[in-house]
Parts: structure tokens; C-alpha cells; sequence
């Protein structure tokens, strides 16, 4: 009898396995594990981390350069397309 109920166990844990490490947090445990298994990958690649983070950085200044240039194109246009007869002022 108790080796009907281990074999039993046995099957449906293969499929519950199966489901949990195709899951989402089965992958995820997979990538911790695996990145402990790199050396914790965390002090070695902190000058490139540096690196990217400067790269990122001045890429969103020229970001919101272009788009302080784009507001103000749109309020130029704006202002024309609000009165076209209207006289300019001198």
C-alpha cells in the first residue's frame, strides 16, 4: 500500500514540476541561481554599468533637448494657425 502511494506521489509531482519551472518564477529562480553561480555578478561589471548609465544619461538630456525644441515649434505653429489675418505688431 505504501509503495502505491509513493509511486502516486511520484507521478504527480513530475507534472507539478514541470509547471513550476516552466513558469515565470521558475525562470526567474533559474537566473538568480545562475547568476550566484557567475560569481554574484555584481562588483565585476560595475565600471561598465557606470559606463551605460553616463551613456543613458546623456541620451535623455539630448531627449529633452529635441523635445524643448519640438514645444516650442508647436507653440510658433499654434500662434499662426490661431489668427492668420491678424497684423503683426511693430
Amino acid at each position: 500500500m505504501w509503495i502505491l502511494a509513493i509511486v502516486l506521489a511520484i507521478a504527480l509531482m513530475i507534472p507539478i514540476t514541470a509547471i513550476l519551472v516552466d513558469s515565470p518564477l521558475g525562470r526567474s529562480l533559474a537566473r538568480r541561481l545562475e547568476g550566484q553561480s557567475n560569481g554574484g555578478g555584481g562588483g565585476t561589471d560595475l565600471p561598465e554599468l557606470r559606463r551605460r548609465m553616463e551613456v543613458v544619461e546623456s541620451d535623455l538630456e539630448e531627449v529633452n533637448r529635441s523635445l524643448t525644441g519640438m514645444r516650442e515649434e508647436l507653440q510658433f505653429m499654434q500662434r499662426l494657425l490661431e489668427d492668420p489675418n491678424r497684423k503683426k505688431a511693430t
